[in-house]
């Protein structure tokens, strides 16, 4: 069991013959009395002082663990942001290009359909022309015929 102030303030030594100066002991008694108390009120502040910092280190190691948490969920939640932007564009690329080829086919379509009218009117020119044609060389020849020699021969006959 450790010494207290009390236990040497309260020390009775035995006298002897030619003993201490009884007035010497009980002086360096009472600074050896003070000092003991300062070194335990020191020794108690320090414990006190070393509580109080282990506590602040405990509260800062949470905050450091609350804070180091808060990183890996930043950073996962980060990379699920970056995965999820990713496949969101791959589906946009995918839609454009889907959409892309759409547009390019009906173009095409709409391209051979108009190449198919186009056939379709130059034949229709073709046979009108040629009814055309037809129908001139055939007036032609009425009017070229000698039947119109003849019919005027017999108008101005009547006249």
């Amino acid at each position: 069991m450790p010494l207290t102030p009390l236990d040497i303030h309260n020390k009775e030594f035995t006298r002897g013959f030619r003993g201490y100066n009884e007035e010497e002991v009980n002086e360096f008694l009472d600074k050896i009395v003070r000092d003991f108390e300062r070194i335990i009120k020191e020794n108690q502040d320090l414990s006190e002082k070393v509580t109080q910092l282990n506590q602040k280190l405990e509260h800062y190691s949470k905050i450091e663990e609350t804070l180091h948490n808060a990183i890996v969920v930043a950073q996962e939640t980060a990379e699920e942001v970056k995965q999820n932007a990713s496949r969101e564009g791959e589906l946009i690329r995918r839609e454009a290009e889907r959409e892309a080829k759409r547009t390019v086919d009906e173009a095409i379509l709409k391209a051979r359909k108009i190449h198919s009218e186009m056939e379709d009117m130059s034949k229709q020119v073709h046979v009108c022309r040629t009814r055309f044609k037809s129908l001139l060389e055939a007036q032609l020849e009425m009017i070229t015929a000698d039947d119109w020699t003849d019919l005027a021969n017999n108008i101005n006959e009547n006249r």
